[in-house]
Formats: structure tokens, sequence, C-alpha cells
């Protein structure tokens, strides 16, 4: 009686706020999944999953990018957002996003790699010389591949030049002598072997572990309604993660894992980062 009684005021509290679209529905939005037909082909099967979980319905909210998701968080037209870290940061910033479960990627970590036979050995070497980043802002491709040059003893802007080329004209670059290293992370660097194979890197410096992507829940939302959402992942972890790997899109996740026990201070090396950048208020995205 007690459990059915304390299951009864969750489902109370759920179905009861005012911030849902629907009684028993979450909104629930992708950062880097653009468009509603792309949403739909690469979470259609993690949807199906956990509504069987959960009993709730999951009402897509496509998205255009980040900007776009946290103006909708904003105007209250979506509840739940998966992201990366570097945009969490800038969520709970400026809405109070609170964090629910992360996403773990395997082997999810920033390099900053030369061409093999550059004669630039260590970070000393890198001096004056341009290191092009990935997307701006990007945790893996960006801030990472800065936290490692700021922790060598090289300052941002300062002691190299920063360039955004695409990765592909990056290689050319790199080749051609025109930039010294790239900063990417680990899968790029496979992408860049099968693209290039005559093409030999070499990594500069690596990085730890980043933290995980994170569904985050908005403010709006009822604390009762995202514990629901968040003890559907601890209690059926396998069944979601084995949905949202059979995608391409969420191949990044395969052998990762869940975690329901995550807070917002396992994001303060993420801060720690957009500081590297001169960065302190964390309330825009880089760039923008």
């Amino acid at each position: 009686m007690k459990q059915l009684l304390l299951s009864g005021l969750l489902a109370s509290a759920l179905f009861g706020a005012t911030h849902a679209a629907a009684e028993d529905t979450i909104r629930f939005a992708v950062t880097d999944i653009d468009g509603l037909e792309a949403l739909q082909r690469e979470m259609g099967p993690f949807k199906e999953a956990f509504e069987a979980a959960s009993d709730l319905k999951v009402e897509f909210f496509p998205v255009s990018g980040r900007t776009v998701a946290v103006e909708a968080m904003a105007a209250d037209q979506v509840d739940f957002v998966l992201t990366g870290p570097a945009e969490y940061v800038v969520f709970n910033a400026r809405l109070d996003a609170q964090p629910v479960v992360t996403f773990k990627r395997p082997d999810y970590y920033s390099t900053v790699v030369v061409l093999d036979e550059s004669p630039i050995q260590t970070p000393e070497d890198i001096k004056g010389k341009k290191i092009s980043f990935g997307e701006i802002g990007s945790t893996s491709q960006h801030l990472g591949p800065v936290d490692l040059l700021t922790k060598a003893g090289l300052g941002y802007a300062t002691d190299y030049e920063p360039v955004f080329l695409k990765r592909n004209v990056a290689i050319e670059a790199l080749v051609a002598g025109d930039i010294a290293g790239i900063g990417v992370n680990r899968t790029h660097i496979e992408a860049f072997s099968e693209k290039f194979p005559d093409v030999k890197l070499r990594v500069l410096l690596k990085g730890d572990q980043l933290p995980d992507d994170i569904l985050l829940a908005s403010s709006k939302v009822a604390p009762e309604a995202v514990e629901i959402v968040r003890k559907t992942f601890a209690d059926h972890s396998e069944t979601l993660l084995a949905a949202v790997t059979s995608t391409e899109e969420n191949a990044k996740y395969i052998g990762g894992a869940f975690n329901a026990q995550v807070t917002d201070a396992d994001y303060d090396v993420v801060r720690k980062m957009y500081e590297n950048l001169g960065i302190t208020e964390f309330t825009e995205f880089v760039g923008q």
C-alpha cells in the first residue's frame, strides 16, 4: 500500500506539472541532431524503449543546434535536452538546468596532433605557430585541446594563434605547413587515418577522459518528474543503451553506460576549460 501511495504521488506530481506538453508527455531535444526527420531516425528506437520502460510519452522537439535548444528551453518549449559537456555549463548558468543522467562515451578524450615527421617535439615548440581546432566551443575539439596546451604552459591566443578549420582542410593545411598542429578527439584521429592513409600523425598531447554527454532537465520540470526519468535510466539501463546505440549517430556510445548519479560539480572541469579562454560567466556559447 505504501509503495502504491508513493507511485501515485509521483504520478500526480508529474501529471500535474504545468510545464509539461501534455499530462504524461516529456518534450525531448538533442542539440547535435538537426531536424525532426533525423531526430526520429536516430533517436526513434530510444523513444520506443523509453516509453515502454517509463509509461511516459516522448515528444521530439527538433532543434538546429545548441543556441536554438537553449532558447527553446527558455521559452518553455522543451523539458529535457541531450547535449555535450560545454553546452550543459551554459544551460545551467543561463536557465539553472539540472543534470539528470549522463551518456558515457568510451575513450572520449582530447588530443593535439602534429605530423609524424614534424620537428615539433614538445609543446614549447608550438610557440608562435598556428594551431587549428575543430568546432568552436566544442568540448573535445576546442576546450579540451586548449586545456592541454594551457597545462603545458601555453597561453591561449598569446603563445600560439588559434584558427578554426574543417577537419579535412586542417589536414591539408598541416601537410602544407600552414599550421603546426590540430586539436581533435580520439575518434577524429581514426577518421584521419582512414581518409588520409598516407598522412602519418603523432599525438603530441593526450588528455584524460572528458565529462560525458548529459541529459539535462529544465528548472520548470517538477522534481518528481525528473526523478521518474532518472530512475527509468537506472532501472532499464541495458535496454535503453541497446536502443540508443542501434543507430549510426549514436555509435559513439557503444560500450558506454548511463550514470544517474551525476552532479553539477562533475562539470566544474569544463568551467575551468572556459576560464582558459578568459570566459568566467558561462552564459554564452563560445563564438556566439
